[in-house]
């Protein structure tokens, strides 16, 4: 039965958008719908997809479609909500956004199969894994270039792990994940197209985590040499598109800040189909920055979005415009990202001496009835019908509802319960004036700001509704949307704000992808971020206990184990609660009748086999 579900939910699982960690997601991609009975949509597969090949034809060794052979020509349009990306340098992207454009662009070694989640060849054609699973030999394409005619070998995924990676440069996440027993994996050169990987003990993940893009040596190379920080600056969005080299199916052909960004087709890509015919077939890849997601559905009702993600409050008249529309609507399953509100735990001082939260805030928020208080006070089955058009899930856990390691037992959650929360708070000392105003013991009135990215209007509602909920207990909430880069440096920064309602994109195949979350050391341990320089720094008991589990959990390879382990984390965060679950929304989007060979799935989404995507006007 255990492996019935697991072969289940491997098929149905959501978008898969990073490999090897999470990263905070702006939420233009969210597609928040999620009954798929009450949407009254059917998944459904468009096209037979192909078995996973390679061909060696003309001294190169091309990935082949998997879909029928297209035709050359037009465009597909897209957007993003918000200010655009922060970087074109995938070693250095934080956000969501940036990772997106940039997985246009550069491949990695591997990717995962969109049916199975499985992990198929990219760039690399083979992989072979020794017996003891400490030693993975990949084997590259002969003959796949770089944009600028350059061969791919093993001496750009040696520099790549080695120089990049395994050296701290950029977004540190991948090299902190892969840290196994205290030591990195060795990465050598065994001949122009084999590396070898070698790690201390067999490593569940490390499957996963060695598919990472490749940088080219002889571009990347002088960067290095010119230090960390030149290189976080390096492919930044004033860079000249000619200047980026790099292996994807698209080209950077523009970027106009707060307008577009424009992709053109790779000739140098190393996939081809049965005809002999070089992907991608589409000339153009387009994305439209627009300002918020109205804009973004006036725009397609104008026909200048190819695609959009259907909300659930236009879930409705979308159904009944498609029937005389030149546009289908596809439900792909659950969505694999995360909506939550978080707390900053943060009691330090930072290298000057100074608290980064006041200590009024700091008791208030590291008191566990305090947090909990909140979480039970909180409506999430108000938020599903009133913002989600009553096709959403309520959402308790660490992991996603798609994950196939979800616990269960905790999945369901709890009812709002006004009356427990004010119980909880009065039990830590806080009491309630004759207007209902909630105070703490030293009679300092309970208020504080909450943030989340200005534009995503439905998580605008969402933090309207939460200010609502949390004024029912007492609580005086100042709902502040602002610019999403601003967000993302208070947030992992500069650690000035009370608490936030975010997302992160997901993993539902591989709960370590969250170790720069739960980590005490992670990149995004967004609830107690620790800075160079702090003072005071002690762990709190279920930190210590977390990094315990994350480590233990990689190190297991049986899957009903690992599964006990992952439960265990996920208790802990519904009790400890540093961050409180909201909700989990279906993908459900909108694709114009032109666009060919469309593959959907809930692991890979609309467009995840865009080097095969044809126009057919």
């Amino acid at each position: 039965m255990k492996k019935f579900r697991r072969i289940i939910f491997s098929i149905l699982i959501a978008a898969l958008i990073c490999v090897s960690c999470f990263r905070v997601d702006r939420g233009y991609n969210e597609v928040n719908v999620s009954n798929p009975n009450n949407a009254g949509i059917e998944s459904e597969t468009v096209n037979e997809y192909l078995p996973v090949r390679t061909e060696f034809y003309d001294g190169i060794d091309f990935r082949m479609s998997r879909s029928k052979p297209g035709k050359y020509g037009g465009q597909i349009v897209v957007s993003s909500i918000g200010e655009g990306p922060k970087t074109f340098n995938p070693w250095t992207s934080k956000d969501a956004t940036s990772s997106d454009l940039s997985n246009l662009m550069y491949d990695g070694l591997f990717t995962t199969d969109v049916e199975t989640g499985e992990v198929i060849p990219a760039l690399a054609k083979e992989m072979k894994v020794s017996d003891d699973q400490k030693t993975y030999t990949v084997y590259l394409r002969r003959g796949a270039k770089w944009t600028d005619g350059h061969d791919i070998t093993a001496d750009d995924v040696v520099f790549t792990w080695n120089d990049i990676i395994l050296a701290g440069y950029g977004n540190t996440s991948l090299r902190d994940s892969v840290l196994i027993d205290g030591e990195y994996p060795k990465v050598k050169k065994i001949d122009k197209y084999t590396v070898q990987f070698d790690i201390k003990k067999p490593f569940a993940p490390f499957q996963r985590m060695i598919g990472s893009q490749i940088a080219p040596e002889h571009i990347f190379k002088p960067v290095v040499k010119k230090g960390k920080r030149y290189f976080d600056t390096y492919l930044g969005t004033t860079v000249n598109p000619k200047d980026i080299v790099s292996s994807g199916p698209f080209m950077l052909e523009e970027y106009v800040p707060a307008q577009r960004v424009v992709f053109k087709r790779n000739p140098y890509y190393y996939a081809m189909d049965e005809n002999k015919n070089r992907l991608p077939y589409i000339d153009k890849y387009v994305v439209l920055i627009v300002g918020d997601l109205n804009n973004e559905l006036l725009k397609f009702e104008a026909g200048e979005l190819d695609v959009i993600s259907v909300k659930g409050k236009d879930l409705a008249r979308f159904k009944q415009k498609e029937k005389k529309s030149n546009f289908k609507i596809y439900n792909l399953g659950p969505n694999s990202g995360t909506m939550f509100i978080v707390f900053n735990l943060n009691t330090r001082l930072n290298k000057d001496g100074k608290y980064y939260l006041s200590p009024v805030k700091q008791k208030w928020f590291n008191d566990i009835n305090f947090r909990t208080a909140i979480d039970y006070a909180i409506d999430r089955d108000s938020m599903v019908r009133n913002v989600f058009n009553g096709v959403a899930q309520p959402l308790f856990t660490a992991e996603s509802l798609s994950s196939i390691f979800l616990n269960e037992k905790i999945a369901s959650g709890h009812v709002k319960d006004i009356e427990y929360s004010k119980a909880l708070l009065k039990k830590s000392g806080f009491y309630y004036d004759k207007k209902g105003n909630l105070f703490d013991e030293n009679n300092k009135p309970v208020e504080f700001d909450l943030y989340t990215n200005a534009g995503q209007t439905e998580r605008e509602a969402v933090g309207v509704m939460i200010k609502e909920d949390l004024k029912n207990i007492g609580m005086k909430v100042n709902f502040k949307p602002v610019e999403f880069n601003s967000l993302v440096n208070k947030l992992l920064t500069t650690s000035d704000w009370d608490m936030i309602l975010i997302g992160l994109t997901g993993n539902p195949l591989e709960p370590h992808s969250g170790k720069n979350v739960w980590n005490s050391r992670g990149h995004l341990h967004m609830f107690n971020m620790r800075f160079e320089g702090d003072k005071n720094d002690k762990l709190l008991p279920w930190e210590k206990e977390l990094d315990a589990i994350i480590e233990k959990g990689a190190l297991e390879l049986d899957f009903d184990k690992r599964k006990e382990i992952y439960d265990k984390y996920q208790e802990i965060i519904y009790t400890q609660k540093p961050i409180i679950y909201l909700y989990s929304p279906l993908i459900v989007v909108a694709v114009r009748n032109k666009i060919k060979n469309l593959h959907p799935t809930a692991l890979g989404g609309a467009m995840h086999n865009l080097d095969e995507l044809y126009i057919e006007n």
